[in-house]
């Protein structure tokens, strides 16, 4: 059914003709510039909407058929909904980022309609073609948004050491669907499974194929020792895109991740492939990730540890293997999504809407010239460390019970103990904005535009509300990841 692709179709559409307004011609002045990129941005932004509106209108929509390569299921649309409120976050924080920096509006916008259209392709996969055929379109589009300064030495270094990891990364995750094939001579997801209930699959191939894929998977989520181009990519790529990539495409493939593993692989026999593996990447990844990321002077690269160890904490999730740890992961998805983008937010402002004044020091004093901003990226650092009274804690409690309702308490005991390291990078960014004063006139011109305001409060409002009412959206967390039990 065509029409089960809607909201895919809507953002494909309005991804061209965002293109095809931006190739009519490169603004020639300073104030066609500022134009271009209002209209493009406002335009991508109503692509957005109506991808919203369709998404929504899948929720009624009953199957009468089972089958396809595009799954329509609670999963799926609940994912949608974390990557449409992330592509959207990512519009409304870029406005001033992409006129100071003069980066062609057309481009920027279309790619993050088409990344997200592969990123929505992932979480909706029944097939392992069809999830790699997403991963490749997000893929391509976030190699050419790293690289999208070409003004910027440090950009094009970005994009050129993300496309050849990327791509050798994608080597290893098409070999693993190979091996699967071979093991099970299907890559649909439904009928893979059954050939391993039946017990027909070839053990050898399977195994190296499983392994092949936590090796693709893992190097998309940035977990030790597949992260290495993490902290150089997050720094040389333009912010805004920095916060894009460490959001939405974490949680495209992490969903990928766990319907992949939870439906197909979740066999007892093939528990005992993949069960210990995670288990030991969750935790070297909270460990090496946190203790690195306390060294780190430069804001970008310590939020791009800090994202290293939030997907130690997702993968200990997923490696708890039972429903409390799918309903966890997607909890701990949005709020971590949220979080983070508010907090690359506050970075772009006090940065100057460009690539400057990025030292954690360069941050002493904000919270006298500006209270608001400095409470806000308060907050969502407050959220990121995991403190009673926001989201982050309450999905680090959710992730904890998972893993301790599998009896894995050396993981829990590791979790807490990196949380508890983290509140040093955290509180010490916190501490310079409001303990230090800053220079005279250091903060001048730190602001924040209206489309950026209102991101950071719709941000702000979610960490909230979810750290208050926290019940509420692990229901529907729960109704979403619903069809994953069914599935087992």
């Amino acid at each position: 059914m065509i029409w089960a692709a809607a909201p895919e179709i809507v953002l494909s559409v309005t991804g061209i003709l965002v293109l095809l307004r931006g190739a009519r011609g490169t603004p020639s002045s300073k104030g066609d510039l500022s134009l271009g990129s209002s209209s493009a941005g406002w335009f991508c932004l109503f692509g957005i909407l109506v991808a919203a509106a369709a998404n929504g209108w899948l929720h009624g929509v009953h199957v009468t058929e089972a089958g396809g390569p595009l799954a329509l299921d609670g999963l799926r649309l609940y994912s949608n909904w974390i990557l449409l409120a992330a592509a959207a976050g990512t519009t409304l924080i870029s406005f001033g980022y992409n006129y100071r920096m003069k980066l062609q509006p057309g481009e920027y916008h279309g790619l993050i309609l088409f990344a997200t259209v592969g990123m929505m392709l992932m979480v909706g996969a029944a097939d392992l073609m069809l999830l790699f055929l997403g991963l490749e379109v997000m893929s391509i589009a976030v190699y050419a948004m790293a690289a999208l300064d070409r003004r910027s030495r440090q950009s094009a270094e970005a994009g050129i050491k993300y496309f050849l990891l990327g791509a050798f990364s994608t080597g290893f995750f098409l070999y693993g669907i190979a091996f699967i094939y071979g093991a099970t001579g299907s890559v649909e997801f439904e009928a893979v499974k059954q050939v391993l209930a039946s017990g027909a699959a070839d053990r050898d191939f399977l195994v190296i194929g499983v392994l092949l894929l936590v090796i693709g998977f893992g190097f998309k989520v940035a977990v030790v020792p597949f992260h290495m181009w993490t902290p150089d990519v997050y720094e040389g790529s333009p912010a805004p895109v920095t916060a894009w990539m460490s959001t939405a495409v974490k949680a495209a493939a992490f969903v990928a991740f766990l319907r992949v593993f939870f439906t197909v692989f979740d066999g007892p026999a093939e528990y005992e492939i993949w069960h210990p593996v995670l288990l030991w990447l969750a935790a070297i990844t909270m460990v090496v990730a946190n203790l690195i990321a306390l060294a780190q002077e430069n804001v970008k690269r310590m939020l791009a540890y800090s994202s290293i160890a939030h997907a130690g904490y997702l993968l200990a999730a997923i490696a708890a293997g039972n429903q409390a740890g799918a309903d966890a992961l997607l909890f701990y998805l949005l709020i971590y999504t949220v979080s983070n983008l508010g907090a690359f937010a506050i970075v772009i402002a006090v940065s100057h809407h460009s690539e400057e004044r990025l030292d954690v020091n360069d941050y002493r004093g904000i919270g006298r010239a500006s209270p608001l901003l400095a409470l806000l990226l308060t907050v969502f650092l407050l959220s990121l460390a995991g403190f009673p009274g926001t989201g982050g804690f309450m999905g680090k409690i959710f992730i904890l019970r998972s893993a301790a309702d599998a009896g894995l308490w050396p993981l829990a005991v590791t979790l807490v103990l990196t949380t508890v390291i983290s509140y040093w990078y955290y509180l010490r960014l916190a501490w310079k904005m409001w303990m230090n004063a800053g220079e005279e006139g250091a903060h001048a011109h730190l602001a924040a535009p209206l489309p950026m305001r209102l991101a950071l409060f719709a941000c702000l409002a979610v960490v909230l509300y979810t750290g208050i009412f926290a019940g509420e959206l692990l229901d529907v967390v729960t109704d979403s990841a619903a069809v994953l039990e069914a599935g087992r």
